[in-house]
Protein backbone atom coordinates (compact mmCIF):
# COMPACT_ATOMS: atom_id res chain seq x y z
CA UNK A 1 0.00 0.00 0.00
CA UNK A 2 1.36 3.38 -0.99
CA UNK A 3 2.26 5.77 1.81
CA UNK A 4 0.51 9.12 2.22
CA UNK A 5 3.62 10.89 0.97
CA UNK A 6 3.76 8.70 -2.14
CA UNK A 7 0.05 9.32 -2.85
CA UNK A 8 0.64 13.05 -2.47
CA UNK A 9 3.56 12.82 -4.91
CA UNK A 10 1.36 10.98 -7.42
CA UNK A 11 -1.33 13.64 -7.12
CA UNK A 12 1.26 16.38 -7.61
CA UNK A 13 2.43 14.78 -10.87
CA UNK A 14 -1.08 15.23 -12.31
CA UNK A 15 -0.95 18.99 -11.73
CA UNK A 16 0.57 20.95 -14.66
CA UNK A 17 3.93 22.35 -13.61
CA UNK A 18 4.23 26.12 -13.79
CA UNK A 19 7.42 28.15 -14.12
CA UNK A 20 7.78 28.31 -10.33
CA UNK A 21 6.97 24.66 -9.58
CA UNK A 22 9.16 23.09 -6.89
CA UNK A 23 10.03 19.44 -6.34
CA UNK A 24 7.36 17.89 -4.14
CA UNK A 25 9.94 16.42 -1.75
CA UNK A 26 11.02 19.96 -0.86
CA UNK A 27 7.45 20.89 0.00
CA UNK A 28 7.08 17.76 2.13
CA UNK A 29 10.30 18.43 4.04
CA UNK A 30 9.30 22.06 4.47
CA UNK A 31 5.96 21.07 5.97
CA UNK A 32 7.48 18.49 8.35
CA UNK A 33 10.13 20.88 9.65
CA UNK A 34 7.71 23.79 10.08
CA UNK A 35 5.20 21.62 11.95
CA UNK A 36 7.73 20.07 14.32
CA UNK A 37 8.26 21.67 17.73
CA UNK A 38 11.82 20.32 17.88
CA UNK A 39 14.68 19.61 15.44
CA UNK A 40 14.32 16.42 13.38
CA UNK A 41 17.08 14.06 12.28
CA UNK A 42 17.52 12.74 8.76
CA UNK A 43 16.29 9.26 9.65
CA UNK A 44 13.01 10.61 11.05
CA UNK A 45 12.44 12.75 7.96
CA UNK A 46 13.27 9.86 5.63
CA UNK A 47 10.54 7.70 7.21
CA UNK A 48 7.91 10.26 6.12
CA UNK A 49 9.23 10.66 2.59
CA UNK A 50 8.45 8.54 -0.51
CA UNK A 51 10.89 5.78 -1.41
CA UNK A 52 13.82 6.86 -3.54
CA UNK A 53 14.03 10.44 -2.25
CA UNK A 54 17.57 11.56 -1.42
CA UNK A 55 16.75 13.31 1.85
CA UNK A 56 20.27 14.69 2.40
CA UNK A 57 20.36 16.24 -1.07
CA UNK A 58 16.84 17.63 -0.62
CA UNK A 59 17.79 19.16 2.74
CA UNK A 60 20.85 20.78 1.18
CA UNK A 61 18.70 22.25 -1.60
CA UNK A 62 16.10 23.48 0.89
CA UNK A 63 18.84 25.03 3.03
CA UNK A 64 20.17 26.90 -0.01
CA UNK A 65 16.67 28.18 -0.84
CA UNK A 66 16.23 29.61 2.66
CA UNK A 67 19.76 30.99 3.01
CA UNK A 68 18.72 34.54 2.06
CA UNK A 69 15.30 34.54 3.72
CA UNK A 70 14.13 35.74 7.11
CA UNK A 71 13.96 32.12 8.24
CA UNK A 72 16.93 29.80 7.67
CA UNK A 73 17.18 26.03 7.68
CA UNK A 74 19.99 25.13 10.09
CA UNK A 75 21.65 21.91 11.19
CA UNK A 76 22.21 21.33 14.89
CA UNK A 77 24.31 18.23 15.43
CA UNK A 78 22.61 15.70 13.16
CA UNK A 79 19.18 17.35 13.29
CA UNK A 80 17.48 20.06 11.22
CA UNK A 81 15.18 22.93 12.12
CA UNK A 82 14.03 26.36 10.93
CA UNK A 83 15.38 29.37 12.81
CA UNK A 84 15.08 33.12 12.48
CA UNK A 85 18.01 34.49 10.46
CA UNK A 86 20.84 35.57 12.75
CA UNK A 87 20.79 39.17 11.54
CA UNK A 88 17.09 39.44 12.44
CA UNK A 89 17.36 37.99 15.94
CA UNK A 90 16.90 41.50 17.38
CA UNK A 91 13.26 41.37 16.24
CA UNK A 92 12.57 38.61 18.75
CA UNK A 93 14.33 40.35 21.64
CA UNK A 94 12.13 41.53 24.48
CA UNK A 95 13.25 44.49 26.53
CA UNK A 96 12.33 42.61 29.69
CA UNK A 97 14.83 39.85 28.95
CA UNK A 98 17.64 39.78 31.50
CA UNK A 99 20.94 38.31 30.39
CA UNK A 100 22.82 36.41 33.08
CA UNK A 101 26.56 36.31 32.65
CA UNK A 102 28.44 33.14 33.48
CA UNK A 103 31.17 33.36 36.05
CA UNK A 104 34.77 32.99 34.92
CA UNK A 105 34.86 29.58 36.61
CA UNK A 106 31.76 28.43 34.70
CA UNK A 107 33.19 29.62 31.38
CA UNK A 108 36.46 27.79 32.04
CA UNK A 109 34.66 24.58 33.03
CA UNK A 110 32.39 24.78 29.97
CA UNK A 111 35.39 25.23 27.67
CA UNK A 112 37.20 22.26 29.23
CA UNK A 113 34.14 20.04 28.85
CA UNK A 114 33.61 21.15 25.24
CA UNK A 115 37.20 20.42 24.18
CA UNK A 116 38.05 17.44 26.42
CA UNK A 117 34.76 15.51 26.64
CA UNK A 118 34.09 13.00 28.01
CA UNK A 119 35.68 14.43 31.15
CA UNK A 120 35.13 13.95 34.89
CA UNK A 121 35.05 16.61 37.61
CA UNK A 122 38.47 15.46 38.87
CA UNK A 123 39.92 15.76 35.36
CA UNK A 124 38.43 19.27 35.05
CA UNK A 125 40.11 20.23 38.32
CA UNK A 126 43.44 18.79 37.15
CA UNK A 127 43.29 20.88 33.97
CA UNK A 128 42.21 24.08 35.77
CA UNK A 129 44.52 23.55 38.74
CA UNK A 130 41.80 24.49 41.25
CA UNK A 131 38.90 22.76 42.98
CA UNK A 132 35.63 23.04 41.03
CA UNK A 133 32.56 23.86 43.09
CA UNK A 134 29.57 21.64 42.40
CA UNK A 135 27.59 24.85 42.09
CA UNK A 136 29.54 25.67 38.92
CA UNK A 137 28.56 22.35 37.34
CA UNK A 138 24.97 22.85 38.53
CA UNK A 139 24.73 26.17 36.67
CA UNK A 140 25.91 24.56 33.43
CA UNK A 141 23.57 21.60 33.89
CA UNK A 142 20.64 23.96 34.48
CA UNK A 143 21.37 25.80 31.22
CA UNK A 144 21.20 22.47 29.39
CA UNK A 145 24.63 23.06 27.82
CA UNK A 146 26.26 20.02 29.43
CA UNK A 147 24.99 16.57 30.41
CA UNK A 148 26.20 13.48 32.25
CA UNK A 149 27.39 10.93 29.65
CA UNK A 150 28.30 7.90 31.74
CA UNK A 151 30.58 6.73 34.56
CA UNK A 152 34.35 6.36 34.29
CA UNK A 153 35.64 2.84 34.88
CA UNK A 154 37.91 3.95 37.71
CA UNK A 155 37.64 3.72 41.51
CA UNK A 156 34.61 5.66 42.66
CA UNK A 157 33.13 5.50 39.12
CA UNK A 158 32.84 9.31 38.71
CA UNK A 159 30.38 10.82 36.24
CA UNK A 160 31.69 11.90 32.84
CA UNK A 161 30.33 15.06 31.22
CA UNK A 162 29.82 16.21 27.64
CA UNK A 163 28.06 19.03 25.79
CA UNK A 164 24.54 18.92 24.34
CA UNK A 165 22.70 20.00 21.20
CA UNK A 166 21.49 23.00 23.21
CA UNK A 167 25.14 24.04 23.55
CA UNK A 168 25.59 23.84 19.77
CA UNK A 169 22.40 25.83 19.21
CA UNK A 170 23.34 28.50 21.78
CA UNK A 171 26.70 29.16 20.14
CA UNK A 172 25.49 28.73 16.53
CA UNK A 173 27.63 25.65 15.88
CA UNK A 174 26.71 22.82 13.51
CA UNK A 175 29.24 20.43 15.04
CA UNK A 176 31.83 20.59 17.81
CA UNK A 177 34.53 20.63 15.15
CA UNK A 178 33.47 24.23 14.42
CA UNK A 179 34.99 25.33 17.75
CA UNK A 180 38.10 27.49 17.23
CA UNK A 181 41.44 25.74 17.08
CA UNK A 182 44.82 26.81 18.46
CA UNK A 183 45.64 29.31 15.69
CA UNK A 184 42.18 30.91 15.88
CA UNK A 185 42.37 31.25 19.65
CA UNK A 186 45.78 32.89 19.36
CA UNK A 187 44.50 35.24 16.67
CA UNK A 188 41.63 36.46 18.84
CA UNK A 189 43.94 37.06 21.79
CA UNK A 190 42.28 34.42 23.95
CA UNK A 191 45.58 32.57 24.32
CA UNK A 192 49.01 33.95 25.13
CA UNK A 193 51.24 33.91 22.06
CA UNK A 194 54.10 32.65 24.28
CA UNK A 195 52.74 29.20 24.98
CA UNK A 196 54.81 26.28 26.32
CA UNK A 197 56.48 24.09 23.74
CA UNK A 198 54.18 21.28 22.65
CA UNK A 199 51.01 23.02 23.84
CA UNK A 200 47.99 21.82 21.85
CA UNK A 201 44.22 22.31 21.80
CA UNK A 202 42.28 19.02 21.66
CA UNK A 203 40.03 18.30 18.69
CA UNK A 204 36.53 17.93 20.20
CA UNK A 205 34.40 14.95 19.18
CA UNK A 206 30.63 14.82 18.57
CA UNK A 207 30.54 11.04 19.01
CA UNK A 208 27.89 10.27 21.70
CA UNK A 209 28.99 6.63 21.92
CA UNK A 210 30.45 5.68 25.29
CA UNK A 211 34.20 5.15 25.28
CA UNK A 212 35.87 1.92 26.39
CA UNK A 213 36.58 3.50 29.78
CA UNK A 214 32.96 4.57 30.34
CA UNK A 215 30.00 2.65 31.78
CA UNK A 216 26.36 3.59 31.08
CA UNK A 217 24.56 5.87 33.52
CA UNK A 218 22.65 4.15 36.32
CA UNK A 219 19.02 4.78 37.36
CA UNK A 220 18.90 7.92 39.44
CA UNK A 221 22.16 9.40 38.12
CA UNK A 222 20.38 12.28 36.37
CA UNK A 223 18.51 13.20 39.57
CA UNK A 224 21.77 13.30 41.53
CA UNK A 225 23.61 15.69 39.22
CA UNK A 226 21.89 18.84 40.49
CA UNK A 227 22.40 19.71 44.13
CA UNK A 228 19.38 21.11 46.03
CA UNK A 229 21.56 23.98 47.27
CA UNK A 230 24.54 25.58 45.54
CA UNK A 231 27.73 25.00 47.45
CA UNK A 232 29.69 28.14 48.40
CA UNK A 233 32.70 28.95 46.27
CA UNK A 234 36.13 28.46 47.82
CA UNK A 235 35.80 24.95 49.27
CA UNK A 236 38.92 22.77 49.58
CA UNK A 237 42.60 23.52 50.00
CA UNK A 238 43.12 25.05 46.57
CA UNK A 239 39.94 27.10 46.45
CA UNK A 240 37.58 27.79 43.55
CA UNK A 241 38.30 30.51 41.04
Amino acid sequence: MASLAEKRMDEAEDIPAGPEARPEELRLLEALLFASSEPLDTATLAKRMPDGVDVKAALAQLQAEYATRGVNLVRIGNKWTFRTACDLAWLMTRESTETRRLSRAAIEVLAIIAYHQPVTRAEIEEIRGVVTSKGTLDVLLETGWIRPRGRRKTPGRPLTFGTTETFLSQFSLEVLGDLPGLDELKGTGLLDSRLPTGFTVPTPSDDPTLREDEDPLEPGDLELTLAPHVEPEGGGDKGES
